[in-house]
C-alpha cells in the first residue's frame, strides 16, 4: 500500500513538472494576446465604434421605414454580436493570466522547497525567481485585460446609445 501511495505521488509530481514550461509558454502568449487587444481597442475606439454610430445614423436618415427597421435591426445584432466577442476574449484574458501566474508560481516551489531540504541554495533561488516572475506576469495580463475590458463595456454602452437614439429619432 505505502509503495502504490508513493508511485502516485511521484507520478503526480512528475506530471505537475511538466506543466512549468507550457504554463511559461501560455503565458508568454497571453502577453501578446493582451498586447494585440490593446491595439485592437485604440483601433476599435477611434474607427469601429465610429463606424457603427455612423451607419446607425444614416439608416436613421433614410425616409422608408421598413428599410429602417430592417437596417437598424441589423445594425443593433451586428454590433452586440461585435461587443460579446471581444468582451468574452478579454474577459477571458483577465481571468487566466492570474490563474496561470499562480500555476507558474507554485509549480517551481516543489522542487525549490525540496533543494531547501537538501541545501541546495541556487535551485531554490532559481525556483523562486521563477515563481516571482511568473506571478508578476500573470497580475500584469490580469490587470490590463481588466481594465481594458472596462473601458470597452463604456465605450460600448455609449456606444450602444447612440446607436438606439438613432431609432427613436
Amino acid at each position: 500500500m505505502h509503495m502504490e501511495y508513493g508511485m502516485i505521488l511521484g507520478v503526480l509530481h512528475q506530471f505537475v513538472g511538466w506543466l512549468l514550461y507550457p504554463v511559461i509558454l501560455v503565458l508568454a502568449l497571453a502577453v501578446i494576446g493582451v498586447l494585440w487587444e490593446l491595439g485592437l481597442a485604440f483601433a476599435e475606439r477611434y474607427y469601429i465604434l465610429k463606424a457603427f454610430s455612423q451607419a446607425a445614423l444614416s439608416v436613421a436618415g433614410n425616409t422608408s421605414t421598413t428599410t429602417l427597421k430592417i437596417n437598424h435591426t441589423e445594425i443593433e445584432q451586428e454590433f452586440q454580436t461585435h461587443a460579446t466577442k471581444r468582451l468574452e476574449r478579454i474577459d477571458l484574458f483577465a481571468r487566466s493570466g492570474p490563474i496561470l501566474g499562480l500555476m507558474g508560481t507554485l509549480i517551481p516551489l516543489g522542487p525549490g522547497l525540496t533543494a531547501l531540504g537538501s541545501g541546495n541554495i541556487d535551485i531554490l533561488a532559481t525556483a523562486l525567481t521563477v515563481a516571482f516572475d511568473t506571478t508578476v506576469v500573470g497580475l500584469l495580463i490580469g490587470l490590463v485585460a481588466y481594465t481594458i475590458g472596462r473601458v470597452r463595456r463604456r465605450w460600448y454602452d455609449q456606444t450602444w446609445q447612440k446607436i438606439t437614439s438613432a431609432t427613436a429619432e
